[in-house]
């Protein structure tokens, strides 16, 4: 659970500003004092922190130098009744992730405590690739198929360097995670990281969050605003949909790339802004640029290097490490115990098309555990939209016409064909003889005439040693036992 430290000196407003942001979601911390508030960001480790720039003790612009001291990634919500133009200047130059007037409406505190509280998720947890050893808390890059090996080496090669990179692919290949992964394994990585949506901001508003905004510049700019490339400086910003962009923020967007700097909105102020930016998009912006809905200059500008992640149905047999990765995800979050996988679910998750990609998969999943009430995934689970989910558990065991299979990854240019065909003839034979053995290995491997181990190999080559086929015959579990030396694996779910 995240955890948020409210800074100030005003019991009343202390004790409001508590009551009305902790939540089922949401810890939350107090203190009266500057020093107090630095005290528990050293003990506390927080995820945000709401200050108060008056404070008995110390200013609050002080203070957000020592919190910056001991996590420099740490974002910080200044909040004050005594507003100037230069204080809030100030406090973004020091490294505030935003800055508030008092009174501050409800609604805009919770909204800006929830960016803060998603952004220090950005900064803090890396984004690493799937057999990266870490026992730290980290978002994981899963995949291990040659297009994927294409993706690591990329970043590899691009992530030190400080140039521009566009990150195409379709929605729901993981560009965030990508773009997170460039950011920590950058020089960059003790500055700040912000990640916006240019598709889901209101083109009228788009450039004032960009570039901020002068007092006066439109109707209802009240105050000086500081936009994200302002509060970026010295890190990284990760501009997504980046096709959606209008054409006058293409031209400024240019003009920073070029000279880095650029003028707020309604301003003369010329600000100076060192920031490496990574875009992404799943538009094709060759087509947009011959359309004339995007800058050829800029594309170019963009494109420094780029890297291009590949859609779910290219990559299917990537679909068993993914699986794994997020049940146990989804174990741990929603209190459940899955342990085991049916074969006859990867048949329906690799006949599906994937239009979202992993994220759709991750929400099929987060589905399926919602409902499930065994041990077991079975396809029933599966959401009914998905192709061959009604009906895939009565049905009998998956046929597979090779001749057929192979002409299709021909005509479809797939690579590695051979090694392929026989990952998916092995699905249709191991499945077959453990439906047959009701998931006993030992009579599996006879029945097959192969040894228990090599059964096990291939097994865990289709990402099935999770699998425990069906409910195993009272004894079962003793003659496993019995076949394994020296009580091999006893009472894990994962013997089948």
């Amino acid at each position: 659970m995240p955890t948020l430290l409210v800074v100030d000196d005003d019991p009343e407003v202390l004790y409001s500003m508590e009551r009305s942001l902790k939540s089922d979601a949401v810890r939350v911390l107090a203190a009266n004092s500057a020093r107090e508030g630095i005290a528990l960001v050293r003990e506390a480790n927080p995820d945000a922190v709401v200050l108060d720039v008056r404070l008995p003790d110390m200013s609050g612009l002080d203070a957000v130098d020592r919190i910056r001291e001991i996590d420099p990634l740490l974002p910080i919500v200044v909040i004050t009744a005594f507003a100037t133009t230069d204080t809030a200047i100030e406090a973004i130059k020091r490294g505030a992730f935003e800055y508030l007037l008092k009174p501050v409406e409800l609604q805009q505190l919770r909204d800006v405590v929830a960016q803060a509280l998603a952004i220090s998720r950005l900064r803090h947890v890396p984004a690493v690739f799937e057999e990266t050893p870490t026992q730290e808390k980290v978002d994981r890059i899963v995949g291990r198929s040659t297009a994927m090996q294409e993706v690591y080496k990329a970043i590899g090669r691009v992530a030190p360097l400080d140039v521009t990179v566009l990150l195409l692919g379709e929605s729901g290949t993981g560009k965030e995670l990508v773009a997170r992964a460039l950011y920590h394994h950058s020089r960059r990585n003790r500055g700040p990281f912000l990640a916006i949506n240019c598709a889901a901001i209101p083109e009228t508003l788009l450039e004032s969050e960009l570039f901020g905004h002068e007092r006066g510049a439109f109707t209802g700019a009240d105050r000086r605003r500081i936009g994200k490339f302002e509060q970026a400086h010295r890190g990284t910003l990760f501009l997504d949909e980046i096709g959606d962009l209008s054409p006058a923020t293409q031209a400024k967007l240019l003009r920073l790339l070029q000279e880095r700097r650029f003028d707020r909105l309604g301003g003369n102020e010329t600000v100076e802004a060192d920031v490496r930016v990574i875009a992404a998009t799943n538009q094709n912006l060759d087509a947009a640029v011959a359309a004339g809905l995007f800058r050829q200059d800029l594309y170019y500008r963009l494109k420094g290097y780029t890297i291009e992640l590949p859609p779910l149905r290219e990559r299917t047999g990537d679909l068993p490490l993914l699986v794994e990765h997020f049940i146990a995800q989804f174990n741990k979050e929603l209190g459940k115990l899955v342990r085991a996988v049916a074969p006859s679910v990867f048949d329906v998750l690799t006949r599906h098309t994937w239009p979202g990609n992993v994220r759709e998969l991750e929400n099929v999943l987060r589905h399926a555990l919602i409902h499930i009430t065994g041990d077991t995934l079975t396809p029933d689970l599966l959401p009914r939209g998905m192709a061959g989910a009604e009906t895939a558990e009565t049905a009998s065991p998956m046929s597979l016409d090779v001749g057929q299979r192979l002409r299709d990854l021909v005509r479809a240019g797939e690579s590695d064909i051979y090694r392929r065909l026989c990952l998916e003839v092995d699905r249709v034979i191991l499945d077959i003889a453990l439906q047959h053995t009701r998931g006993n290995q030992v009579l599996a491997s006879q029945l097959l005439g192969m040894s228990r181990n090599t059964l096990r190999a291939k097994l865990r080559t289709l990402g099935l040693s999770l699998q425990k086929q069906l409910l195993p015959d009272a004894g079962q579990d003793a003659e496993d036992l019995a076949d394994q030396p020296n009580g091999e694996n006893a009472g894990s779910p994962q013997t089948g």
